[in-house]
């Protein structure tokens, strides 16, 4: 006859084979991210990959790294959300476009970083609409204020009232009509915001001049943040915890304060 001892030891052996380890669980949700190379915007591209793993395994969820249009051919709908980051989104062709219309149609989520926010007039109206803004100029990379609209949003919490940020404030107009909900702001009087790339006219927002907002688009949800220009930024921790706050709460719909 086999003692308790051991055969209630020889059960949990069995039980821990059968149950799934931490390290094998489901992720919470699995996140596309979309990065492709241009003209100015390269070398932000490991550093960004590097910290986004790095997110990923801290806050357990897939990532995907792509910088394959054709990447939208498969199946989207595994995915909690998508990332632009500073991607080209005119670049994807009309079957491409129309696999990401059907997604966010479907209930998907879309998050949009910086560059990834200016397409140009007339390449992709539809999507134009998901960003909720259009970028008017391309301003020089400046040192501001930038300050919290929505204490309440998961992409504040951990950035400080005032905060002083180096980027390139986009001046944005709203041709389009789309309410969005403002989450961080800049302080125009803290910079230049008439010192723009020649060949443009520049033009002050004033006090309404949002540098990250949401809003719900299609039967989804959609973040944009205007920030994130250079590589170092996706090292900053501050910088870093804006981003993560936007994927959690992309992705899942979770985490804003009532």
């Amino acid at each position: 006859m086999v003692p308790m001892h051991r055969s209630i030891l020889a059960m949990a052996v069995l039980s821990a084979f059968a149950l799934p380890s931490a390290a094998s669980a489901d992720p919470q949700y699995r996140l596309l991210v979309f990065a492709t190379p241009g003209k100015y915007h390269y070398e932000y591209i490991p550093v960004a990959r590097d910290s986004l793993e790095r997110l990923a395994k801290l806050h357990s969820f897939e990532l995907t790294w792509t910088d394959k249009a054709e990447s939208f051919n498969g199946d989207l709908s595994r995915y909690g959300a998508i990332l632009f980051l500073n991607a080209q989104a005119e670049q994807l062709d009309a079957a491409e476009r129309a696999k990401f219309e059907a997604y966010m149609r479907a209930g998907g989520n879309a998050m949009v970083v910086h560059r990834s926010a200016i397409i140009p007039d007339g390449a992709w109206p539809w999507f134009e609409k998901l960003i909720g803004r259009h970028v008017e100029t391309h301003p020089y990379l400046q040192t501001g204020v930038v300050t919290v609209a929505d204490k309440g949003f998961p992409a504040t919490f951990g950035v400080p009232e005032r905060w002083v940020w180096s980027d390139e404030f986009y001046p944005t107009t709203n041709p389009w009509k789309v309410p969005v909900h403002p989450v961080l702001d800049v302080d125009e009087l803290s910079y230049d915001p008439t010192a723009v790339w020649p060949g443009q006219v520049a033009r002050a927002m004033g006090r309404d001049h949002p540098v990250a907002w949401w809003h719900p688009y299609e039967k989804g949800r959609v973040f944009v943040t205007a920030l994130g220009h250079n590589a170092e930024m996706y090292r900053d921790p501050t910088y870093l915890t804006h981003l993560m706050g936007g994927i959690y709460w992309t992705a899942t719909g979770h985490g804003q304060a009532r």
